[in-house]
């Protein structure tokens, strides 16, 4: 079972729609069984919080089903329990260290990852709480979603023809 965590500041935007995102692919894909995808904050400011009405718009809009997530915040036992916790902009890779209690040259095995470093262009996805523009935040959390899982599954090909 592949384990991850998206984490994005407030867990109400972005981390909840790279959640669903993601879920919707691996299901499309006859893989759910092979994976356990949730979502978590750095801050405690959106805590119990649902998702922000912009992305639930914006994922049904895409025929993507959204569930009754309400915003958590990420825990040290995250680190632990998930094989890969991703971020969607550097100051969250900082904030998810400081959570987990090391640094960037301790993550071994690299668990600790921002989004679209999976794909051909890295950088950070925007927070559309302050841009706006659900659209484009939309649109690069799927390149990072088809990216993460062509860096992903080539390591489970065996796991997945078992199956």
């Amino acid at each position: 079972m592949i384990k991850v965590l998206f984490v994005c500041h407030g867990n109400i935007c972005r981390s909840p729609m790279a959640e669903y995102v993601l879920k919707d692919m691996v299901k499309k894909r006859g893989l759910e069984d092979l994976f356990e995808i949730d979502s978590a904050a750095t801050s405690n400011e959106e805590i119990g919080n649902s998702v922000h009405p912009g992305t639930r718009n914006k994922l049904r809009a895409c025929g993507i089903p959204v569930g009754n997530h309400r915003a958590v915040r990420m825990r040290r036992q995250d680190y632990d329990h998930y094989d890969y916790l991703i971020g969607m902009e550097q100051w969250n890779l900082r904030n998810m260290y400081r959570i987990v209690g090391i640094g960037p040259e301790e993550d071994e095995p690299k668990k600790i990852w921002r989004l679209l470093d999976f794909g051909k262009h890295p950088r950070d996805i925007a927070d559309p709480w302050y841009t706006g523009n659900f659209d484009v935040t939309y649109d690069d959390i799927v390149e990072g979603c088809e990216a993460f899982l062509g860096f992903v599954l080539p390591e489970q090909r065996g796991k997945i023809r078992q199956k």
